[in-house]
């Protein structure tokens, strides 16, 4: 397997897994602070999108971590197979409740003129766009991991 920027066990992946952990968090803790969240169910499929998505991305920042602490590219092809296929995963929920969050935000609120919340509806917007910052940067870690199993 060749290097790539993003290779896991690399400076760039691990600030690749820190972003969407950095990102993912901002959305949870923006819609969770709000009070009527869990009235929709696209906000709640949000929060537990990326939940995971936390999860996933710590996951693989402690193993890049340790790799940079060995001095190690980790090119084995069953792992960046694993990865591949998780990163594809988190990458199409972080998507669909990204998309379907800022589909609720934009019908409910701005089409159909609710938004009495006032602060409410600011945290929602803002949830949604860090959702869409988190899909960005997992879409980049997915296109790299295949880029890497591809390149074999």
């Amino acid at each position: 397997m060749k290097d790539f920027a993003g290779t896991p066990g690399t400076v760039t992946a691990l600030i690749l897994r820190m972003l969407q952990c950095f990102f993912a968090a901002g959305a949870i803790a923006s819609m969770a602070t709000t009070s009527t969240f869990f009235e929709f169910t696209a906000f709640c499929f949000l929060i537990a999108s990326m939940g995971l998505q936390i999860l996933w991305s710590f996951g693989l920042a402690v193993l890049d971590i340790y790799a940079l602490t060995k001095k190690k590219v980790i090119h084995n092809a069953g792992l960046v197979s694993l990865f591949v296929v998780g990163d594809w995963v988190t990458a199409t929920l972080s998507l669909a409740a990204a998309a379907s969050s800022a589909g609720i935000t934009v019908l409910y609120f701005s089409d159909l003129g609710r938004c009495s919340f006032g602060e409410e509806c600011q945290k929602y917007q803002m949830a949604v766009g860090l959702a869409f910052l988190t899909w960005i940067t997992i879409g980049i870690s997915s296109v790299i991991m295949f880029w890497i199993l591809a390149a074999g």
